[in-house]
């Protein structure tokens, strides 16, 4: 018990583990709102609401805690560090996403609870769907790129990563508006599940991670 309060504990001291855990429970509160969407619509509706709570209170704390992700970019650069050009490219794209996305999902989230007054509202939620789907997809090509490079380095961690990296391109194409590929076609019980499952594989990450290192 007081090593898992332990690496809980771990969790929420850091950014990336902060962010996973909420977003684990989120998507886990999602999942049984779904699961319970028939057999108790009353333990359903609840459920959603706790998701919906906690994804506020995740894109308020990501408000502070995006900035690391503009220290990132401007430490990357050109991406001098990469095997070859190719590689840097899409770093520097999956970079230069990631930056632009950030303002815009401020701009989603400060209309939302109306405390900026924003015209077109859906018009700005399509482009953060539509960052968000650029930025899986740019991380899906990055890694697959790399793996390729390295083949023969290759282990359970990156396997995770990249079950994760699908997993949330899955995910960010199925909050698209209908008529984009699989957006808007997938159910409560079935976005929970993979968000669930992507937000599992990001803990495992940081724990393993971290095991490695000490």
């Amino acid at each position: 018990m007081g090593k898992f309060t332990s690496q809980i504990c771990g969790l929420i001291d850091s950014y990336g583990g902060r962010d996973v855990l909420m977003e684990a429970l989120c998507q886990s509160a999602k999942l049984v709102a779904g699961y319970q969407a028939k057999r108790n619509p009353d333990l359903a509706q609840r459920c959603a609401t706790v998701s919906s709570k906690i994804s506020a209170a995740r894109s308020t704390l990501r408000l502070i805690d995006d900035l690391p992700v503009i220290q990132y970019t401007l430490e990357y650069g050109l991406g001098d560090d990469e095997p070859d050009r190719i590689t840097a490219v899409l770093g520097v794209m999956s970079n230069a996403v990631d930056v632009l996305f950030y303002p815009i999902e401020t701009i989603c989230w400060l209309a939302e609870h109306k405390v900026l007054d924003v015209r077109n509202k859906a018009v700005w939620s399509y482009v953060r769907s539509i960052f968000s789907v650029l930025s899986a997809y740019l991380s899906l090509v990055r890694t697959l790129r790399t793996f390729s490079q390295n083949q023969d380095k290759l282990n359970r961690q990156d396997a995770v990563s990249l079950a994760r990296i699908s997993l949330d391109l899955i995910h960010a194409v199925s909050i698209l508006p209908r008529g984009y590929l699989w957006g808007g076609k997938l159910s409560t019980l079935q976005l929970g599940a993979i968000g669930t499952l992507s937000a599992g594989l990001g803990i495992y990450q940081i724990l393993a991670s971290r095991k490695l290192n000490h």
